[in-house]
């Protein structure tokens, strides 16, 4: 039997897989991330007492703004690389146009106040704990995600661990939106995303030991 026959032959039987069979296993997974991550934030963290009154506000949209662009971009890049046919990822780009806004917002801010008042605005309140906070709410996220990639087909098992933690970051950063108090463009771009990267980092380290199939 030469090669081509027995492609045929072991792919004779093999269902056809329904078109959006990975964005429904992924939105699955991170749909039972987040309800844990919203109930941590809700039941241990606490919802900011001001939180109706800050939604009429710019800074906190700025946040959400910021945080759902590169949950969505994230995202996209993980069903990229639950594929096996990955070697080219065409939305990676996007990852950069919500950072590249908020760095455009930060600037700003520094411009418009007094050079005595950077360090408190970056440093804002909860600088210590801000990432580790983002982390601990990535951590049901990316589990879930690790359900969806167990009916999948990840090759890049690197890539797609990181990518999969980059996202996790981010939705746990946009839960932990409502118990955040930090108004400034120029906190939410250093610890927010710093929060992001390592659960990227964590994603990267166990992707090739979770992600095997």
């Amino acid at each position: 039997m030469n090669t081509d026959d027995l492609i045929a032959q072991l792919s004779a039987d093999v269902p056809r897989v329904r078109r959006h069979t990975v964005g429904w296993r992924l939105g699955l997974g991170l749909a039972g991330g987040l309800i844990v991550s919203l109930t941590i934030v809700v039941a241990v963290m606490g919802v900011r007492p001001d939180l109706s009154v800050a939604m009429h506000g710019f800074s906190f949209w700025m946040k959400w703004g910021y945080t759902i662009s590169l949950s969505i971009a994230a995202v996209a890049v993980t069903a990229q690389l639950a594929r096996p046919d990955s070697a080219r990822l065409r939305w990676l780009w996007l990852l950069a146009i919500p950072v590249a806004l908020l760095a455009g917002l930060g600037a700003l801010e520094l411009l418009r106040t007094p050079q005595g008042e950077w360090l408190a605005m970056w440093l804002g309140e909860s600088w210590m704990v801000c990432p580790w906070r983002v982390l601990t709410l990535a951590a049901p996220i990316f589990v879930g995600l690790l359900w969806s990639f167990r009916r999948l087909a990840p090759t890049r098992l690197r890539a797609a661990g990181a990518a999969a933690g980059l996202a996790a970051g981010a939705f746990a950063a946009t839960v932990y939106c409502i118990h955040c108090p930090e108004v400034s463009a120029i906190f939410v771009l250093t610890w927010y995303s710093l929060g992001i990267l390592l659960a990227a980092s964590a994603g990267a380290l166990l992707g090739p030991r979770l992600l095997r199939w």
